[in-house]
C-alpha cells in the first residue's frame, strides 16, 4: 500500500501587528508544493480587518515604507468568514496530506491558526507548523539565532521575487523550501551509504577448522 505523500504548503502572512485580535491579518497566500519542488496550487486572499482591531504603531510604520505591497493587499477584500472557510476547504482537497511550512513558523502559523479556528472553527494542519528556520539550523550547524537567510547557501534560493505580497513570497519560501529538503534528503543518502559501506566491510567470525555451527546458534 504505497504512503499518502507529504504536500508541503508555503504559507505567507501579511499584517498590520505582531498578534492577531487586537490587530489584523491583511492578507495572505499559501503555495503547495511536492517533495521534488512541483507547484501544484495557489491560493491567496486579501481580508477586511477585523472590528475593534486596529494598526500597531510599529506595523502602520513600516507599511508606509511599501506603498506597491501595502495597494496589492487592499484590493478585492473579502471577510474572513468567507475567505478562511475556502482556504481550509482548499487545503483539506489537495492531493496528500498537507505540512504548513513557513519562516518563521511561530508569526505565520499564529495568525493562520488563530484565524482557521476562529472562522472556519477546524485546522487542517492540526496543532503543527514546520519551521524553516529550525530546519536551516539543523542542515547547517549554524547556531539558531544566526540561522538567517543571508547565511543560508547560496544554491538554496532561486531566481524569485520577495515583495512582500504574500503570493509572490509564498512561492518564492516554498522554492527555497524544496531546496533545503532535498539537500537534507542527499546527505540522508549520503550517510545510509555510508554506513552500510561500513557494515559491509566488518570482518565476519569465522569457525575453527574442523567445527560447524550449533543447531539455533
Amino acid at each position: 500500500m504505497n504512503a499518502i505523500p507529504e504536500i508541503y504548503v508555503s504559507t505567507d502572512v501579511e499584517a498590520d501587528g505582531p498578534i492577531p485580535g487586537p490587530h489584523s491579518m491583511l492578507s495572505f497566500a499559501s503555495a503547495a508544493y511536492t517533495a521534488d519542488k512541483q507547484l501544484i496550487a495557489t491560493f491567496s486572499a486579501n481580508l477586511e480587518t477585523l472590528e475593534g482591531a486596529a494598526p500597531h504603531p510599529v506595523q502602520a510604520a513600516w507599511w508606509k515604507t511599501q506603498p506597491e505591497a501595502w495597494a496589492a493587499c487592499r484590493t478585492d477584500l473579502q471577510k474572513p468568514e468567507v475567505a478562511l472557510v475556502k482556504y481550509v476547504e482548499w487545503v483539506e482537497a489537495l492531493p496528500g496530506k498537507p505540512v504548513f511550512v513557513a519562516y518563521p513558523a511561530g508569526f505565520d502559523f499564529t495568525h493562520m491558526f488563530w484565524y482557521m479556528m476562529r472562522f472556519a472553527q477546524r485546522c487542517p494542519f492540526s496543532w503543527s507548523a514546520l519551521d524553516m528556520k529550525t530546519l536551516a539550523f539543523a542542515i547547517t550547524g549554524l547556531p539558531y539565532r544566526k540561522a538567517i537567510k543571508p547565511r543560508l547557501p547560496k544554491h538554496w534560493f532561486d531566481d524569485l521575487p520577495h515583495t512582500h505580497i504574500a503570493l509572490d513570497d509564498a512561492i518564492e519560501q516554498g522554492a527555497l523550501f524544496c531546496n533545503m529538503l532535498a539537500d537534507l534528503r542527499a546527505s540522508q543518502a549520503a550517510a545510509a551509504s555510508q554506513q552500510e559501506a561500513a557494515s559491509a566491510d566488518e570482518p565476519t567470525e569465522s569457525l575453527p577448522e574442523g567445527k560447524t555451527p550449533l543447531a539455533g546458534a
